[in-house]
């Protein structure tokens, strides 16, 4: 047994993977909490500040870019230096302080700035997280962990927990005093990845070190390319409901502040379940069909918000169920990915289909939809949406599945395989 194989087989042992998912979960969620907190903030921050629909989406592009080039760039580095708890702590600390400087903006222009800085300190988090747990967890429950990671603890605190708490400091203080809550929490978690993380195995490392692989290579894999499309329409179809919906609800709709935060906030329960159901699901009966359906329940979301004429708590139902799309982004960006080439490159392809859904979709998506916006007003975003989850539920049917048991369910048995026909 190698020393990497001993190191692995002991950190099951001593429940390591549990506490590695667990640590890894929140602190995304803390990302989350922070990338968020703007768009729930908007009601607030737009009068104030004389913001257009424009520079609205303008702030959730510049973000998402910024997200994926550090994506691309932070996966890479990972991948050849074997870096990854220093990596992630400084990360963290990066993207609390940003959170403040949010809440000193006193101008697009200088909230633009605070936001960029954001997407830098934050794109590198996910890659360098899903590393890790590809490391410590058994094929056959990855799935599961994956989604776990990336979507428990993003959509509890990010959109859920987030909402709530950000609108009700915002209408009782102000919203400045709910940027500054929402950077104290990564502070904590970088403390808490200090003391508990561990660095992998230096065999590891010095291998990963050695590799590359490049843009044109990791796209000559069809399901990392499929994944990094699918991953363009489905960030786009988040980001544009993040950045306009909460104006939707409150400017067409006329919700008040606290209605529209708990209406936001079912996505974040929906995604929190998804993060288990969706996940573990792909684990039994496959990825593809899951990433094929999943997006085309994503119809139901914004059709209700412009359509649905009943009571709140209907509409927070339509919320939750087409919200559910949001279990498959782990599957295409981290699990997919992943299993589809070498594991010595699976940051870096895992940080290619993150990145090139925010550069292209996060980036593009809130600008054209602020655009339309102030041109058609604000139910063309909600249209963005309807086409966007259209097109990637179509998409995924060209994926090639890659989950253990789905491909040991295909495979005959070797009796079967020696028999004649």
């Amino acid at each position: 047994m190698s020393a990497g194989t001993g190191l692995v087989a002991r950190s099951r042992r001593d429940g390591y993977p549990l506490t590695l998912v667990a640590l890894l979960s929140i602190n995304f969620g803390i990302v989350f909490f922070d990338r968020n907190a703007l768009n729930f903030l908007m009601p607030f921050v737009q009068p104030e500040l004389r913001l257009t629909d424009t520079e609205v989406g303008l702030l959730a592009s510049g973000l998402s870019f910024t997200w994926a080039l550090a994506a691309f760039g932070i996966g890479v580095v990972s991948d050849r230096t074997g870096s990854r708890k220093g990596l992630l702590i400084l990360a963290t600390l990066a993207f609390s302080v940003c959170s403040f400087l949010s809440g000193l903006a006193a101008s697009f222009l200088a909230l633009l700035g605070a936001r960029l800085l954001m997407g830098v300190a934050e794109g590198g988090v996910m890659p360098v997280s899903q590393t890790l747990v590809a490391a410590e967890i058994r094929p056959e429950r990855r799935g599961l962990a994956m989604g776990v990671t990336q979507n428990f603890g993003s959509n509890l605190l990010g959109s859920f927990v987030a909402p709530v708490l950000l609108v009700s400091v915002a209408t009782t203080y102000g919203w400045r005093h709910a940027f500054f809550i929402a950077g104290i929490p990564g502070l904590a978690a970088a403390l808490l990845m200090w003391r508990l993380l561990r660095e992998p195995a230096p065999a590891a490392a010095n291998r990963a070190s050695r590799a590359s692989l490049t843009l044109l290579e990791a796209f000559e894999e069809r399901n990392v390319l499929i994944c990094a499309a699918m991953g363009v329409l489905l960030v786009s179809y988040l980001v544009v409901c993040w950045a306009f919906m909460p104006l939707y609800l409150t400017r067409v709709r006329r919700f008040d502040a606290d209605t529209m935060g708990w209406l936001m906030g079912t996505l974040g329960i929906s995604a929190t379940v998804g993060a288990f159901v969706i996940s573990a699901l792909s684990d039994r009966f496959g990825r593809r069909p899951l990433m094929v359906a999943m997006p085309l329940i994503g119809i139901a979301l914004p059709l209700a918000a412009m359509d649905f004429a009943g009571s709140a708590w209907g509409l927070a139902a339509f919320f939750f169920v087409g919200w559910g799309l949001v279990g498959v982004l782990p599957l295409l960006m981290a699990t997919v990915p992943s299993e589809s080439v070498d594991p010595m490159h699976a940051a870096t392809v895992m940080g290619i289909c993150m990145g090139t859904g925010e550069v292209i979709g996060g980036a593009l998506a809130p600008t054209i939809a602020g655009y339309a916006a102030d041109r058609f007003g604000l139910q063309a975003p909600l249209w963005i949406m309807t086409a966007l989850t259209v097109a990637a539920g179509l998409l995924a049917l060209g994926l090639r599945e890659t989950a253990p048991r789905a491909l040991a369910r295909g495979r005959p048995s070797p009796q079967r395989a020696g028999c004649a026909p």
